[in-house]
């Protein structure tokens, strides 16, 4: 048996070095012996407090545990990249939310929602950043496609489930307040 401390180097380790979140099942492999559960998610909480109160937290997201950098340090890294993140347009970012409150909708639910069509070119958007993906098809004529969001969209936000997205009523209030912002 490997001591406990020498699997929670070997957990960090490979938290640290993976590009994408780990999973507990992924984090299970890396050991011969079966490693339970309740084990692993003790010395993932360890490590966890471990790593508090530096610049660098141990997270637990939608696809699993992975490191990230503390959200009041971004500001520091992104003077090493300065490229700015895609800005997305009111079209996409509407849209988005539709699929993520809404799911699984068609694009025919979109459009009733919206009052507007929705352009091709905005669901491409939203599947290219892998934020949405087609779930099935509804069964009336047509066939249309079902969306809903996906793991990765969970993951970029830095969420574990769609229950921790925000209120649609806060939502409208920052749209309420930007609109007045705006004028």
């Amino acid at each position: 048996m490997i001591p406990l401390n020498e699997i929670k180097t070997i957990l960090e380790t490979a938290l640290i070095s993976s590009q994408e979140p780990l999973s507990m099942s992924q984090l299970g492999r890396l050991f011969d012996e079966e490693l339970g559960p309740e084990t692993l998610r003790k010395l993932l909480e360890e490590l966890r407090r471990e790593w508090s109160g530096r610049g660098v937290e141990l997270a637990s997201v939608a696809g699993g545990w992975r490191f990230q950098t503390r959200p009041e340090f971004q500001k520091y890294l992104d003077r090493l990249n300065p490229e700015k993140p895609p800005r997305y347009s009111r079209a996409v970012m509407e849209t988005l939310a539709i699929i993520a409150y809404r799911q699984p909708v068609t694009r025919g639910d979109i459009e009733e929602i919206r009052g507007v069509a929705v352009s091709t070119h905005v669901v491409k958007t939203l599947e290219e950043r892998g934020w949405i993906d087609g779930v099935g098809h509804r069964d009336v004529p047509g066939r249309p496609v079902l969306y809903a969001t996906t793991r990765k969209f969970l993951d970029d936000l830095n969420l574990r489930s769609l229950g921790e997205l925000p209120p649609l009523e806060e939502l409208a209030g920052l749209t309420l307040k930007n609109t007045e912002e705006n004028v």
